[in-house]
């Protein structure tokens, strides 16, 4: 072989090499893990897309996961009830109808605008740790971490529920019709079965019989081991007891009594690692009214959830963040990169300073101008940041806390409603994964929210996390009810939306498409989902995706195909009347009058 074959010959291996190199680095990743969280990002899987066409009406509307529970609060409208009320009635007929996503034994976070007073109030009925656990709950007696799967799968993941008290407590504020006639059409619905949806038979199948324990499956699966499949009608007479027994004795027949009693022992029951629940840790829970955030964009006034629910206040930051900036008329890949940068910087500040303002310093200075302006100069038009560092902002010391450890997922449910007497309310509720922990009792779920802590106490170089587990401390939420007044100060949007900690990137989306870009309720909430945690820029696989990702490229983004399941539940009240949009990527359905 003469000298020129060889020069010839690696000549084609280095050309090989770099088509390979470049193949690999311009193809948008798909579902690529970049870290724990990244990778858990979907625990409520893709069930298909619903073509859905916006709703109207003139006086009356709610947005819900499911046509049952949607019709259920609309008759309670109809039946001379407000937004409460009917918000009560839709979460007990969700926890039938959608046991995967919420439920009495999860806990919820909600807004309410009271036109009479035109007051906004907030409640959070955030899950609370045990008084008994400190902050190597999650920590082997090696000091490793519990694998994630073992952590959701015992009794250490289960939290003191919150979702029935707080119910109770914005009902004695406001609510109109009587406490017991809220549960009559969940109790019937319960005793007298439902058809089990396309989404939960699917849910069931891929988590598995052996994920639940005896009670559930029992209720989901048939003699042979298979899930209920579709159409087939579910009864839940035990559900349907613990509903008559709340409603008989309102929240103490809950967190007092043999109800309580058969929740600890189930927790303790738990595999894996039994839970550190106490009667006392339900005896002395209480729901709790915390001040709503607000801040302006666009001239109208945005109003989330307050810590330990991080949805409002990052948000917010990323709206303030991007206000100055030119988003256009449309999602084009220069817009999308200017949001991402804006959700990297939040973020970051998100994983480092927000948790449970009772046991960490609520940062308030996050938003303040002096800081927003001093982090929207690291947003550059043209170049992406691969991974924001956290800021200091006023009020804060610089390593005073460590990175955040937390692996956040969700399944999770959203409601917006707005009443004829002119109220508007959302909430969002969850048992955290899908399925909570598996635990069943008095026919509903129990969560697995204590795992939205973070598993280590301490970063990597020994400062304190903000979100560790602590006694009695409630887990930082990425839920983001959210109610946006308009210049004049009347209701003009009531959203929210399940996804973990996709949620804030969700809500964001569909703000930014309704005030930035024109778009009604329905054509906001389909727009396809894009966003950064912090991480790659995540983009829905969708018709015309690849293009976009590869536009991406060119502003130094990382994309990442992803399927992206939100379930957003959006509201617009205007001069004509009131639209509704309910995401086609689940069940949800919009009912008005």
């Amino acid at each position: 072989m003469t000298r020129s074959y060889f020069i010839i010959l690696a000549l084609l291996l280095l050309l090989f090499g770099a088509v390979l190199y470049l193949s690999k680095t311009m193809t948008p990743q798909r579902d690529a893990p970049q870290n724990v969280e990244q990778s858990r990002a979907a625990p409520e899987g893709a069930s298909g897309l619903r073509v859905v066409k916006e709703v109207r009406a003139k006086h009356m509307m709610v947005a819900a996961a499911n046509v049952h529970a949607s019709n259920a609060g609309l008759s309670i409208l109809k039946a001379g009830g407000n937004a409460v009320d009917a918000a009560i009635a839709v979460q007990l007929v969700l926890n039938v109808v959608e046991p995967q996503s919420s439920g009495i034994g999860g806990g919820a976070f909600l807004l309410f605008y009271d036109a009479l007073s035109q007051k906004l109030e907030s409640y959070d009925g955030r899950e609370t740790a045990p008084q008994l656990v400190d902050e190597k709950l999650f920590l082997k007696e090696d000091g490793r971490k519990l694998s994630f799967g073992d952590a959701v799968r015992s009794g250490r993941s289960i939290g003191v529920p919150g979702v029935v008290a707080m119910l109770e407590a914005v009902h004695k504020r406001h609510g109109k019709l009587e406490w017991a006639a809220l549960f009559q059409p969940a109790i019937k619905l319960a005793s007298e079965g439902f058809k089990v949806s396309r989404r939960l038979s699917s849910m069931l199948t891929a988590k598995g019989q052996d994920f639940f324990n005896p009670l559930g499956q029992a209720l989901f699966f048939n003699p042979d081991g298979s899930a209920f499949a579709e159409g087939q009608l579910l009864k839940n007479p035990a559900l349907a007891a613990s509903f008559k027994l709340i409603a008989r004795e309102g929240a103490s027949g809950f967190y007092k009594g043999q109800l309580a009693e058969d929740i600890v022992a189930a927790a303790k029951a738990a595999p894996n690692v039994p839970s550190k629940l106490s009667l006392q840790d339900f005896a002395e829970y209480k729901a709790k009214m915390r001040a709503p955030v607000c801040g302006l964009y666009l001239k109208h006034k945005v109003c989330g959830m307050g810590l330990p629910s991080s949805g409002g206040m990052t948000s917010l930051m990323i709206l303030k963040l991007i206000e100055p900036k030119d988003l256009g008329t449309g999602a084009t890949p220069a817009a999308l990169h200017l949001i991402a940068e804006a959700e990297k910087l939040a973020y970051a500040d998100r994983g480092r300073y927000m948790a449970d303002p009772d046991f960490v310093s609520a940062p308030m200075g996050l938003l303040s101008e002096a800081y927003i302006t001093e982090r929207r100069r690291l947003i550059s038009s043209d170049s992406a940041i691969k991974q924001a560092e956290p800021g200091t902002p006023p009020g804060q010391q610089r390593g005073a806390l460590g990175r955040d450890g937390t692996v956040e997922i969700g399944g999770t449910s959203h409601i917006s409603i707005i009443d004829g007497f002119g109220n508007a309310l959302s909430l969002t509720s969850s048992i955290e994964g899908a399925f909570g922990s598996g635990q069943l009792v008095g026919g509903f779920l129990l969560n697995n929210q204590l795992t939205d802590f973070s598993f280590a106490p301490t970063d990597e170089t020994g400062a304190v996390i903000a979100n560790r587990v602590a006694p009695s401390k409630r887990p930082r939420s990425s839920m983001a009810p959210t109610i946006v007044f308009g210049p004049e100060g009347k209701v003009r949007l009531v959203l929210g939306s399940p996804g973990g900690s996709r949620i804030i990137g969700y809500v964001v989306k569909s703000l930014i498409a309704h005030l930035n870009w024109g778009m009604g309720p329905q054509e906001a909430v389909s727009l396809f989902n894009f966003g950064s945690r912090n991480g790659p820029f995540e983009l829905e696989r969708h018709e015309g995706a690849e293009k976009i990702a590869t536009a991406l490229q060119a502003f130094g983004q990382s994309p990442r195909l992803s399927v992206m399941t939100s379930g957003v539940q959006m509201i617009v009240s205007g001069a004509d009347g009131l639209r509704g949009g309910a995401d086609p990527r689940r069940e949800g359905v919009v009912v008005g009058e």
